[in-house]
């Protein structure tokens, strides 16, 4: 598909959403933010694709939102009735959080492949994905406090999730302060660092490769199941895969799993 500010391509099954502004360390502007909405709508519908993988042009992952963007933003939401503002900014952000919330909703597993600066709205963006991977020049910062507001997109309620401790993830949202590959790694943040981008875009393809190799119903339903139990009780979840496989689980992949002979990796249809 073509799209402004992404280049998004396939190729064994794998989708590429590659962010597209390496003149402007792929700051998020507004037809960036559609654009990703647009681009994993595109994987969600698309039967070739079994995964995707996220990565940035350039130096750097993103630098987060676009400042112009914001500045930008006050002649569109204005109205002379103070109320029908607010209103109108309240819908802006809520637009911007379903853009980011378009990867949780994909039913394909996200790849983030992350390397130099991965700031503000960047951080939002790789919480949403399944899984995030850096090389070793990265470095990652909730900038939102350093320009005087509160990250509203998802880092605040998605990281402490991500990385398991309140205490830690308060001080990284109060400070601003820089985290380097190796403490991403250590917090949790991501799963891997590599030693370089290059080995970097070839790990996560890599483990991408491994899930395009799956069941594709499976890999789906394992993600709704996922993302389920992170926001419900167990017996919530026990519930809901009790149900869903009630449905899914006398399928056409169990059947070619099963019969698959010894050392033999089974083929599935998209």
């Amino acid at each position: 598909m073509q799209l402004e500010t992404l280049a998004v391509s396939i190729q064994d099954h794998i989708a590429t959403v590659r962010l597209n502004r390496p003149d402007k360390a792929n700051a998020m502007n507004a037809v960036m933010w559609q654009d990703i909405r647009r681009a994993f709508d595109w994987v969600d519908a698309e039967s070739e694709a079994r995964v995707a993988v996220l990565e940035g042009e350039g130096r750097h992952f993103t630098a987060g939102i676009d400042l112009s963007m914001m500045m930008g933003l006050a002649p569109q939401i204005q109205d002379p009735c103070d109320g029908r503002t607010r209103e109108s900014l309240r819908r802006v952000i809520l637009d911007m959080q379903d853009t980011l919330t378009s990867l949780e909703r994909c039913r394909k597993p996200v790849l983030a492949a992350i390397h130099g600066a991965c700031v503000g709205g960047g951080i939002d963006l790789i919480c949403c994905a399944d899984m995030r991977y850096c090389s070793a020049d990265a470095h990652f910062s909730i900038k939102e406090i350093d320009i005087g507001m509160v990250a509203d997109v998802g880092t605040l309620q998605r990281l402490p999730k991500i990385v398991g401790s309140q205490g830690l993830v308060r001080e990284l949202a109060y400070t601003g302060r820089r985290v380097e590959a190796a403490e991403a790694r250590e917090i949790g943040l991501v799963n891997r660092v590599f030693d370089s981008r290059e080995a970097l875009q070839a790990g996560v393809r890599e483990v991408a490769a491994a899930i395009a190799g799956k069941s594709p119903l499976s890999i789906r339903g394992t993600k709704e199941m996922l993302n389920y139990a992170r926001d419900h009780s167990v017996a919530d979840g026990l519930n809901y895969v009790a149900t869903w496989n009630s449905a899914m689980l006398m399928s056409e992949d169990l059947t070619r799993a099963m019969m698959a002979g010894k050392g033999t990796a089974p083929t599935f249809r998209d």
